[in-house]
């Protein structure tokens, strides 16, 4: 049953002209310049770092499967802090909230699943990157070949694409009451699922498929990967062991992060939506993992390391010419 106050499918409520009011911060007034200047420099430091893993790498003249695979996730985390910090900043910064379009709302949630889609793929490609790297070493140079790396890449960025169109599709065809103020600092599907004037929890569906589809399934994969990974290292020294899996350790810890906070996201009941606390989890999620990442792999992973220091020696070489 619909709820009261709600527009009807022909009217204003599907007009491309409509506005949202993203509410953003506008509790915390006290706060609002400290979590700006905070939030500024971690957006700053965060596209500094993945720019220069993306440079280091594109630097490289050989660039092994997971070298492409870091510069493609540097792209993915460069494009997809920029889709949301800049908005919410502007939210700390306007003090009644900022208002978006229904095209721009639309467009916001579309990249932002699409991106964060595509890196839930892409990180069960490179988990199966591990797995060949580990299990099957001989061959790991005929099987991850070039021409594969690049079709992994097409496909994570597809597959991730078409998904999100879906649901975007699906909820904003969702009828939306008459306040439309979004108590969030962006158009997440949670916020705009609550927004829908409808008590059914058909409006759902279509965030369950999503959320099969980008994570349970490519988690499934990397489970698989790993799995397999565990088993082959059983045959293995302790000594060789230990090489082998400070390979994964950086690939883990940035898979457990991104699935951790999406999964508690957006697996779960409408019932349970909680404004306050997803927009306090969302801050971590789109601000401060992007930072970790750059980081995590900066410090864990040896190609990445080898490629920032050949980086630095071409740049000093080219001063002292």
């Amino acid at each position: 049953m619909p709820c009261e106050g709600c527009m009807e499918r022909d009217n204003k409520s599907t007009d491309a002209t409509m506005e949202f009011l993203l509410l953003g911060f506008s509790e915390l007034l006290c706060l609002r310049v400290l979590l700006f200047l905070i939030f500024l420099i971690i957006h700053l430091v965060t596209l500094a770092g993945n720019m220069m893993i993306f440079m280091a790498v594109v630097m490289e003249p050989s660039r092994p499967p997971m070298l492409f695979f870091l510069c493609q996730l540097s792209i993915i985390e460069l494009c997809y802090t920029l889709v949301i910090v800049p908005k919410a900043l502007l939210s700390l910064i306007v003090v009644d909230g900022s208002t978006i379009s229904f095209i721009g709302c639309a467009t916001q949630m579309y990249f932002f699943v699409a991106l964060g889609g595509a890196e839930c793929f892409l990180l069960a490609a490179m988990s199966y990157d591990r797995y060949v790297a580990i299990c099957q070493p001989l061959h790991y140079v005929a099987v991850m070949s070039e021409e594969l790396c690049l079709r992994l890449a097409v496909a994570c960025c597809l597959g991730g694409f078409a998904v999100a169109l879906g649901l975007t599709v699906a909820v904003f065809r969702l009828p939306f009451c008459h306040s439309h103020r979004i108590n969030h600092f962006f158009c997440d599907v949670p916020a705009m699922l609550h927004l829908a004037c409808t008590q059914s929890y058909t409006p759902e569906l279509p965030l369950l498929a999503a959320c099969v589809l980008l994570l349970v399934l490519p988690l499934l994969l990397i489970l698989t990967s790993y799995v397999c990974i565990a088993v082959a290292l059983l045959h293995v020294t302790s000594t060789g062991r230990g090489k082998a899996f400070s390979t994964c350790i950086s690939h883990l810890a940035i898979t457990f992060l991104h699935y951790g906070c999406a999964t508690f996201m957006y697996i779960r009941p409408k019932s349970s939506y909680s404004p306050a606390r997803d927009k306090m989890v969302s801050l971590v999620y789109t601000n401060i993992t992007p930072l970790l990442y750059p980081l995590i792999y900066s410090l864990k992973n040896k190609e990445i390391r080898g490629a920032f220091r050949k980086m630095l020696r071409r740049k000093k070489i080219a001063q002292l010419n």
